[in-house]
């Protein structure tokens, strides 16, 4: 049987294979509110028979938004709108669904792709006054943040147990939280945007705080059914920053609180300092391979994953548990279909489009 087939759990959260749909952000919402777009994107992808879909970033707050056009989880609306695609996605695939949560600190009052500009300045009417960890703007010219607040953080942290249990009340079965690509946790975490000197700065231990308070909050907020995973950044590339030393205390430290899983990005803390590596396919994967080294849970793979057979020898050489695609998909929404042509293995495929499969297509183990 082919790995990226083989059935897999996170938490209490039975997947049919490996592949995961990463949150990739659409930018589409009206007042954080899902949209008609929505209900195509995910409407697709909830076809294609991978293990497992994450909506995209979903902001917490209306000042954690990374822009004005982002999906929201904060008020009855928003959860309304969502909840009725989750619904109409429910009648047709099995497929599990997660969620991304996440508060874009620094990054907030961006510009969304259709506005045109790189940044948005502080006299913009499109934005909004930011927080951070420490009052240093993402990148030059961008709105400064505010250095939060004790009270501050601990309304965050509420907001993100709330955004949790409106998921979970209308069907999501996998929260993620988003400690990665330079946003709020990630702010926390990192001493290159954390300049704090009280209890949530300094330390590797204070620098943990934040994010291990949300995971702690948003655990007690859902059942027990429910999986709760975070994805991270292992590293910033910055001389001095959040490396994969501190990821892999970081992971031990989550795996010890029921962690379901850790999805292992990099990157994204400051695009002008970071020094990436060589993009190539699979370049992410020693992260994730050295997590997964020193965790017991399961550990989520990317990095520039196209192609079936790439996902197929990152499982088999232990690299990671689960292979995560992003614009794979986007561009190939039958990946998995593919994937399971080329490699042998068995997808979900709704009774409507089962009668359309090409003659000699060799996924027979078809659910």
């Amino acid at each position: 049987m082919s790995s990226l087939f083989s059935p897999v759990t996170i938490g209490h959260v039975s997947l049919n294979n490996r592949i995961v749909i990463a949150p990739m952000c659409q930018f589409s919402a009206t007042e954080g509110r899902a949209t008609d777009w929505h209900m195509m994107h995910l409407g697709s992808l909830a076809m294609s028979g991978a293990g497992l879909l994450i909506i995209e970033s979903t902001a917490v707050t209306a000042q954690g938004r990374i822009t004005h056009a982002d999906l929201g989880l904060w008020n009855q609306p928003q959860e309304t709108a969502l909840g009725n695609i989750v619904r109409a996605i429910r009648r047709y695939s099995k497929m599990p669904l997660g969620i991304q949560l996440s508060h874009a600190g620094r990054k907030a009052a961006s510009p969304a792709p259709s506005d045109g500009v790189e940044v948005l300045f502080p006299n913009d009417p499109r934005g909004w006054p930011v927080v951070a960890p420490s009052p240093l703007a993402f990148v030059q010219g961008a709105i400064a943040p505010h250095a939060l607040s004790g009270e501050e953080i601990d309304d965050i942290v509420l907001s993100f147990a709330a955004a949790a249990r409106r998921a979970a009340d209308i069907g999501i079965n996998v929260i993620e939280l988003h400690a990665a690509h330079g946003f709020l946790m990630h702010e926390f975490l990192s001493p290159v945007s954390n300049q704090r000197t009280d209890a949530y700065g300094g330390s590797l231990e204070n620098r943990m705080r934040l994010t291990l308070r949300i995971f702690d909050a948003v655990k007690r907020a859902v059942k027990d059914d429910m999986a709760v995973g975070i994805r991270i950044s292992a590293t910033d590339w910055i001389d001095g920053g959040w490396d994969l030393s501190q990821s892999i205390l970081l992971s031990q430290a989550l795996a010890a609180k029921g962690c379901a899983y850790v999805h292992v990005s990099g990157g994204g803390l400051d695009p002008v300092r970071q020094a990436l590596p060589p993009l190539v396919p699979g370049y992410q994967l020693p992260y994730a391979a050295a997590i997964k080294k020193a965790i017991d849970i399961p550990v989520i793979g990317v990095g520039l994953i196209t192609r079936p057979q790439q996902a197929e020898t990152a499982l088999q050489e232990n690299n990671a548990d689960l292979i995560a695609l992003g614009r794979a998909m986007l561009y190939d929404p039958r990946w998995p279909w593919h994937a399971a042509d080329e490699l042998g293995g068995g997808v979900n495929v709704p009774v409507q489009l089962a009668e359309g499969l090409p003659h000699g297509f060799k996924g027979s183990r078809l659910k």
